[in-house]
């Protein structure tokens, strides 16, 4: 017997048409990259979206075909997310930090019929343009007095493509599988893959955000969405936020700890979102103005810091709250995953631990979101126990997250029982928290024995001179890999290999010491801003540790 209940697709065009009319004068804050702040609302972003709309079906977009973004964070961006997503075509953001020639990679896999780009972008597409032939024009997203003389193909101003078209605009109704947004991963190895999202997929994550124990955005928060909208559809934000009124504050290009703070200050933002390395920027620049003041400035609205991309340091959620009584919500997930998959809130338990012992909670990755589900197994697939020591293969499932990769690359990913290996390597506990002990990459096997890399990085950060720390497993004759630790100092700061290990030694197991420091003046880094492993280990490949 079915139910009796109405079968109403789940569209991304709701959620805006829900955010114009019963939070239509909540604000969209922007920092242009023209300059001035600029200030919108839901209610005249609809609008702007329906006669975008209205453009990319003047241009002959139809359901499925696949237009681009090469842009910050700003107000066209999301107008872009609803004007191509909601009249059945498919968003695909493309990172700006990838490399050239991955651009171009996939620009040409996704088949891009337009590109939409920041003023900041168009030297490059100017140079790229001969390479990307399926690419019909370019949209110069900004206004006509700023619009560039350029040499790109076709290439149309923003402001003047939108401002031609009307806002009268019914959105079409289709299937929820429907694809809506295609996001390529910046994996270490090999090309990009494809994540092709759904709007179910999109509307069902968008409702995690809003829960409580996930992320809890309500009408009442202002958000600033320092996470690219490039990456993993901004944590799935924009979508949350939509759908229940948040105001969202974006800061454009400027991502500097000054400009980051002004906002978080000026807008009152209670919430913010963003890796590591723009925290540690922030943090730099407070070190700074208390080195003139001799205090560190206030924010006395932010509450919450969700923090995501890569492991948050057990010295910078500590921070977040000894200085502004911000809690981090520390999270994981990955572009295959929407990207959430779980996220450091705590159990009525925990409320009343004393400081340190709950870091020991809010330093692992935290519980799995419902419609999320987890689990760790061996090499041989037998799911392993959760008791907080095992550790193993991270592999989940959910509604949101992939079955396979845009054009069938890299073949089947799924087991038979739909389960999706992620490539990190993991503990749950009894309680559900689960903890990132590695990449399976980048874990070190000594002597039969496995080390974190991940666990010793988040160590050395605490040290007051570190400002960043990289850990890799370097050959050695009888422990067949030993840990090399990699410090990059605080600016004006001094620490010597000694002090760094005397300083680690209470921390961490005896086995697990690092074999050598060395110190260096910067770290590589993914497009999204991860450590990026197989560089440092390509570099540092014939090092001969000490003894060895």
């Amino acid at each position: 017997m079915r139910g009796l209940m109405q079968d109403a697709p789940l569209l991304i065009s709701s959620l805006i048409d829900y955010a114009a009319q019963y939070h239509g004068e909540r604000e969209i804050v922007s920092r242009t990259i023209e300059g001035p702040v600029q200030r919108t609302s839901y209610a005249a972003m609809q609008r702007r979206a329906k006669q975008l709309g209205n453009a990319l079906l003047s241009m002959g977009i139809k359901l499925g075909d696949r237009v681009a973004t090469l842009a910050w964070n700003g107000y066209r961006h999301m107008e872009i997310y609803y004007g191509v997503s909601c009249i059945g075509a498919v968003l695909h953001t493309i990172n700006p930090r990838l490399f050239p020639e991955q651009i171009e990679y996939i620009a040409n896999h996704a088949e891009d019929q337009f590109i939409f780009l920041d003023l900041t972008f168009v030297p490059l597409m100017e140079q790229m343009q001969d390479r990307l032939p399926k690419v019909r024009g370019f949209v110069v997203m900004t206004d006509e007095a700023h619009m560039p003389k350029t040499s790109l193909r076709n290439a149309v101003c923003y402001e003047k493509l939108v401002n031609a078209h009307s806002d009268r605009l019914a959105w079409p109704v289709f299937d929820e599988s429907t694809a809506s947004s295609l996001c390529y991963t910046s994996g270490t190895t090999g090309n990009p893959k494809g994540v092709l999202y759904s709007h179910r997929s999109t509307v069902l994550h968008g409702f995690a955000g809003c829960m409580g124990d996930v992320l809890g955005i309500t009408s009442s928060d202002s958000i600033l969405v320092v996470v690219p909208l490039f990456h993993a559809n901004a944590w799935g934000i924009p979508y949350s936020a939509a759908m229940c009124g948040a105001k969202l504050v974006f800061p454009g290009m400027a991502m500097d700890g000054k400009s980051i703070f002004e906002l978080l200050r000026d807008e009152r933002v209670t919430m913010t979102a963003g890796v590591p390395t723009v925290w540690l920027m922030l943090f730099q620049y407070l070190d700074q103005v208390k080195a003139e003041t001799g205090k560190i400035p206030e924010l006395p609205h932010l509450k919450r810091v969700v923090i995501g991309g890569s492991a948050a340091p057990r010295a910078m959620i500590k921070r977040f709250w000894d200085d502004f009584g911000a809690y981090v919500v520390h999270a994981w997930g990955m572009t295959e995953m929407s990207p959430l998959g779980t996220t450091g809130n705590l159990l009525p338990k925990h409320k009343d631990l004393p400081i340190e012992e709950r870091l020991d909670v809010q330093v692992k990755q935290g519980r799995a979101v419902y419609g999320v589900e987890l689990r760790i197994t061996d090499d041989e697939g037998k799911e392993l126990p959760r008791d907080g020591k095992a550790f193993g293969n991270l592999q989940v499932r959910g509604p949101w997250i992939t079955s396979g990769y845009f054009k069938g690359e890299g073949g089947k990913v799924l087991d038979a029982d739909n389960w999706f290996t992620t490539g990190d390597v993991a503990t749950l506990d009894p309680d559900g928290y689960m903890q990132i002990t590695d990449r399976a990459k980048d874990v070190i096997k000594s002597g039969g024995e496995w080390i974190s890399s991940i666990d010793l990085e988040n160590e050395a950060v605490g040290h007051p001179a570190v400002a960043e720390a990289a850990v890799i497993g370097v050959a050695h004759p009888k422990w067949q890999e030993r840990p090399l630790l990699l410090i990059v100092r605080k600016k004006g700061a001094e620490a010597s290999k000694e002090e760094i290990l005397e300083f680690l030694e209470p921390r961490i197991a005896k086995w697990w010491m690092p074999d050598d420091v060395v110190f260096v003046d910067e770290l590589p880094h993914t497009a999204t801003g991860k450590l990026l492993k197989t560089k440092l280990r390509e570099q540092f490949r014939d090092y001969k540790l000490p003894g060895a």
